[in-house]
């Protein structure tokens, strides 16, 4: 055991309580902490319908399953780091037409490195969260391995790409090693009050999904008016901000047709959207920047992996390639629909987690 005292981050939802009481069973010094990270209206934090991780509803099922199960709980107010590292930085991506991944900018910066922070005042020696995913050492001991979850369906290492290894070695997640459908039965086994709890879909800070109605709050300009043009530069219509597109979006874009138009791009600095047919998203490589390599080698020659491009792709064969600094290109075997600009591109060996980058741009 490397350490006796753990803090759990619990969401208040099945994943994070079963994962503390497991470690309970594995005979832990166990805490738990709820990270207030984005305040919600009192009448969305209490919905039934309201599938969020974050709020005042979270913060009491929290409570009732320390509780339950004798152990300390706390919370702590992480809402202004949350908005300066998070928020911001989803906003700033939108207005420039890209498509962010807040959950990824938020482990990086708050569930893995605040969070650990505050669990180091505690006098804890790791943290644990309920992520699907898993930590291990490789064979020969000196680096620590991110590893996909043994619920393929459920994995989540997509979004744990960024961890360093200073922050592996102190990370623990239980519930890596089960199903989804073995965790519910566990809890219910345990008694544990959300035994039965829906699992959280939404964004934290965007309720029921709705990106456009909360980026409009904060940066009108990504709602101005501008053209719909085709491939060849002709203006098809008007759009009514970049805020409400994404690439490979269909609906939404007031063209009449006789066929279907989806954005294969955005153009900002022109305020700009482009439309194309169906095979105009399908591109076989794409150029990405800012990497992190989980191992923190360098990729300094071609590396064969199986990259995905979003959280729910599949997954595909590709080759990653050198650029230049922390830049590189993938090249894919075949054409993979609807690369995005702002996304994460992860590279994956088997099981193991080779590292990830920030999708910048396609390339034909």
């Amino acid at each position: 055991m490397r350490g006796n005292k753990v803090v759990v981050a619990m969401s208040g939802g099945v994943d994070s309580s079963v994962a503390a009481s497991l470690l309970m069973d594995r005979g832990f010094d166990v805490t738990g902490i709820t990270m207030n990270l984005f305040s919600l209206p009192e009448e969305l934090c209490r919905s039934e319908e309201l599938r969020s991780c974050c709020g005042r509803k979270a913060v009491e099922d929290a409570h009732r399953v320390a509780i339950h199960l004798g152990i300390p709980h706390f919370v702590v107010d992480l809402r202004r780091e949350f908005e300066t590292a998070v928020i911001a930085d989803f906003v700033r991506e939108y207005g420039r037409g890209r498509t962010p991944n807040p959950c990824i900018r938020c482990n990086e910066r708050i569930k893995f490195r605040l969070f650990l922070e505050r669990a180091r005042r505690l006098g804890a020696d790791l943290i644990a969260t309920g992520h699907y995913a898993k930590v291990a050492r490789d064979p020969s001991g000196s680096r620590y391995l991110l590893k996909k979850g043994k619920d393929r369906a459920k994995d989540q290492s997509y979004f744990l790409y960024r961890l360093s290894q200073a922050q592996l070695a102190r990370v623990l997640m239980p519930v890596g090693d089960f199903t989804k459908t073995e965790v519910r039965e566990m809890a219910r086994r345990r008694g544990l009050p959300v035994a039965e709890k829906p699992e959280s879909q939404e964004t934290c800070f965007a309720p029921l999904g709705d990106y456009p109605a909360f980026l409009a709050g904060r940066d009108p300009r990504a709602f101005r008016p501008g053209p719909i043009k085709d491939l060849a530069g002709r203006i098809l219509g008007e759009h009514k901000g970049i805020g409400n597109y994404t690439i490979g979006q269909r609906r939404g874009l007031g063209i009449s047709a006789p066929r279907p138009f989806y954005v294969v791009a955005i153009d900002a600095p022109r305020n700009a959207v482009i439309i194309g047919d169906e095979r105009d998203l399908c591109r076989k490589r794409l150029q990405a920047s800012d990497v992190r390599l989980i191992a923190g080698v360098r990729i300094e020659e071609p590396v064969m992996v199986k990259a995905k491009i979003r959280y729910k792709h599949r997954g595909a064969k590709a080759l990653v390639i050198p650029v230049s600094g922390r830049r590189v290109r993938v090249e894919f075997e075949r054409p993979q629909r609807a690369i995005t600009p702002g996304q994460s591109v992860v590279f994956y060996q088997r099981d193991v987690v080779v590292g990830g980058a920030i999708i910048d741009r396609s390339l034909d």
